[in-house]
Formats: structure tokens, C-alpha cells, sequence
């Protein structure tokens, strides 16, 4: 599980202006369409193309847990791709992200300050470079690990810094993650 890089698809998905398909027959044909094939779509979830035309043609109604699960992903990460793209570009240019998180803290401190990590509770908006950042490295295929490093610089730049005004030579990681959320 990628928190990161869940917490922003979940993020830009709060953008759609319509639901997504609700029965596995109407998501199976929505699929089927932007594959464009029973073939395409059966090799994206990991079944037979018969199972797909069955689901298309009505004959089966109800898939097991883990082919529903990945139906909706599948679904969800091609549902309105202007409507995401739009929501992106606007984080990314004019409105930054929000990042509720809590988690332990690490440190890298002037000697005689504290490097001690301690749990917090943030909810902090990054400037819109920031979310370009994210949006981009998640695009790219960066893993969890990448994407928590850039919003760990944000943090520390805007939160912790306070944008340049306090603590110059700190340095801020992510050392246990217990929760994260974004908000565009």
C-alpha cells in the first residue's frame, strides 16, 4: 500500500463531477470501452475475456472481493481524465495542496537545539510548487518513499522554516507515518 500515492489520487479523484459506474456490469463495459476490447480489459484485470464478455453481456453480476477491488481501480484511474488533469493543474499553479498528516518528526538541527523526533499533527497548505512536485514525481512512477521526501521539504520549508524566517540549517524526514491525507 502507497500512502502517499493513494492520498493523492484519492485527493484529485474528490474533483469528479459525475460517480463512477456502480455495478461491475456498468464498470465492466465502461472499461471495455476506453480498452477498446474484452481482450485489452481482461489482460488490465488479470481474467479471461470470456469473464469480461459475461460481465458485459449481464450473465454475471457480482465478481469476488479482489476482482471488484481492482474493477474500481481500473475504473477510477480512467474516469474523467480531464477533469483530473484540470484539478492537478490547478493545485499545481494557482492553489497548492493541503496536507493533513500525522507523524513523527526527524530531525537534522544547529548544535544545542533539539534533533529529538516527537509525534505531531499537521495540516499545513504547500504553495503550488510543491504540489507541481508531487503530481509529477507520482506521474513519473516515483514510489511512497520519493513522494514522502518531497513533502517532507515542503513541510519543512513551510512549516518549519516558516518560509525562510527561523531555523535555517534544519532538516525535516518523515520517520513513522501513522496518517496522511491531501486536499486540493
Amino acid at each position: 500500500m502507497t500512502m502517499f500515492g493513494d492520498g493523492l489520487d484519492t485527493a484529485v479523484q474528490r474533483a469528479f463531477t459525475r460517480p463512477i459506474p456502480k455495478t461491475a456490469g456498468a464498470q465492466m463495459r465502461y472499461l471495455v470501452k476506453q480498452l477498446k476490447g474484452t481482450k485489452a480489459a481482461a489482460e488490465a484485470l488479470g481474467i479471461s475475456q470470456r469473464t469480461v464478455e459475461r460481465y458485459v453481456k449481464g450473465q454475471f453480476k457480482r465478481p469476488r472481493k479482489d476482482l471488484a477491488d481492482r474493477l474500481e481501480s481500473e475504473v477510477k484511474n480512467r474516469w474523467q481524465p480531464q477533469i483530473k488533469e484540470r484539478a492537478k493543474q490547478a493545485a499545481a499553479t494557482t492553489g497548492g495542496i493541503v496536507i493533513d498528516t500525522r507523524a513523527r518528526f526527524g530531525y537534522t538541527a544547529a548544535p544545542g537545539s533539539t534533533d529529538d523526533a516527537r509525534l505531531r499533527h499537521l495540516t499545513v497548505a504547500l504553495p503550488p510548487i510543491y504540489a507541481a512536485r508531487l503530481f509529477e514525481a507520482r506521474d513519473q512512477g516515483a514510489s511512497d518513499q520519493q513522494l514522502q521526501e518531497i513533502a517532507a521539504e515542503g513541510l519543512q520549508e513551510v512549516y518549519f522554516k516558516d518560509g525562510g524566517r527561523r531555523a535555517a540549517g534544519l532538516l525535516v524526514e518523515y520517520t513513522d507515518l501513522e496518517h496522511i491525507e491531501f486536499d486540493l
